[in-house]
This record gives structure tokens, sequence and C-alpha cells, in this order.
């Protein structure tokens, strides 16, 4: 039995980018091969075991909620923790659970989709006391390359993170298993940056500086960020990726 039982999804933001012109959907509601995409998530944490589960939201927070109820499987507790500066970045977002989630615990986007075996191998494979990230080094398989989260690492520690960061041999997959210092490195991280605001990676990098933070390889496994409407349209025609979700 695992020994992580909670998670934490960050779905708070707007999500203009994926939903482009159509103000009434709701980017976790958005359909991916004819099912909600917060669906897939709850998917995973049911994979991985998870008994309680921590959504933050923010933008539409009432709608979102209202919505999320009804996909949530009854073996799940779920909270809602709202984030009242959801327009900053998604560190504030993590922040706001603090209090709310026993370590360690999991820790996804809200808007990322992923292969079973992938949840597994971060699962069964963490290190307690350390920020653990899934990252994969299929870098030839990232469609928005410009845009992915990139991961630089020495041997399996991860010593660098950012979207603009030059050298690196892997991407950030968005799901980690997340210690409780998390939270006092995304509060240094908040103090240091303009505008009391911060990102996850922001929080992330400060660890990473201390030693803090583990890189676990996906290996083959599959994931896609539905972030726009081409990811999306790339996701759906990923037909590996259709067949493991026609399967679970």
């Amino acid at each position: 039995m695992s020994v992580i039982s909670e998670a934490v999804i960050l779905i708070a933001g707007q999500g203009s980018r994926l939903r482009g012109a159509d103000k009434n959907c709701l980017k976790p509601f958005v359909p991916v091969l004819g099912r909600p995409l917060l669906s897939y998530t709850l998917d995973a944490l049911s994979c991985a075991g998870i008994s309680a589960a921590h959504f933050v939201v923010g933008y539409e927070s009432e709608k979102v909620i209202d919505a999320a109820k009804k996909l949530i499987p009854p073996h799940i507790t779920a909270s809602f923790i709202l984030n009242r500066e959801w327009e900053k970045q998604n560190g504030i977002s993590l922040l706001v659970a603090a209090g709310h989630v026993s370590a360690p615990f999991l820790l996804s986007m809200g808007d990322h989709v992923f292969d079973d075996a992938l949840i597994d191998c971060l699962v069964d494979n963490f290190e307690a006391g350390l920020l653990n990230i899934a990252i994969d080094r299929k870098l030839d398989s990232i469609v928005d390359l410009d845009d992915a989260m990139k991961v630089q690492t020495r041997g399996n520690r991860v010593v660098g993170i950012g979207k603009n960061l030059r050298n690196y041999d892997a991407i950030d997959t968005g799901l980690f298993v997340c210690p409780s210092d998390i939270f006092a490195y995304l509060k240094r991280a908040k103090s240091i940056n303009a505008g009391n605001d911060c990102s996850l990676a922001n929080g992330i990098e400060l660890m990473a500086i201390d030693g803090k933070v583990r890189g676990i390889d996906i290996g083959s496994a599959r994931w896609h960020d539905i972030d726009t409407p081409q990811v999306l349209e790339h996701a759906e025609q990923d037909t590996r990726w259709r067949v493991l979700r026609s399967v679970n």
C-alpha cells in the first residue's frame, strides 16, 4: 500500500490559451477524447491509491466546484481550497494548500494527463524528504518544447529548472511527490520576487540549490500538457495514449 494518501491538484487558472474565444467552457472540463480533462486526473489519483484530494480553485470557483463534484469517485474525499489571487502564478496556488495537506503528498497540474505507468513509477520510487519530480528525457516527443518546463539534472539530482533554461536534458511532466519543505521554499521565493508572487518553479529552483530536488525518469510512459488547442489535438491523435486510455 502506498504511503501517499493525499494529493493537491491545481485548477485555479483561467486557461485562456486552451479555451480560446469560448468563455463558457471551463478549462478543467474541456473534452479530451469525449471526457472532461479533469476526469483523467481523477483516474490518476485512483491509480495512485489517493484517498483525499485537495483541489485549489480560483477562476469561476463556484462553477468549477459544482462540476468537479460530479466527477469525483466515492472513494476519494475531496476538499476545495480557494485561491483569491488566482491570477498570480501557480506557486501562490500551491501555497494556499499549506495547512490542508500532510506530507508526503502527490501534486498534479490539473491540465496534465498521464499514463498509469508514470504515476506508478513516481509513487514507487520517490525519496522521502526530497521534492521528487517525474521527468521526461524523451525531448523529441515534446509537442510545445518552447513552452515546456525544462530541467537540468546531474545523475538523479535536479540542478536547474525553468522555461528559458539553456542547458537541459529533461522536461518536468507536472507531477510531483512533495515534502512539507516545499511551502517554506515557496514563501522564500514569494518574498524574493517582485509583486509578492512566485511560480512553483521558483520554489523548486531554491530547493535545487540546497540539493533537495530529485528527478525520476518516466522512461517510455506517456503524458500530455493540455494547454493549447494544438496540444489537445496532438493528445487525441496520439495512438499509443488513446489505446492506454481505452484499456484503463
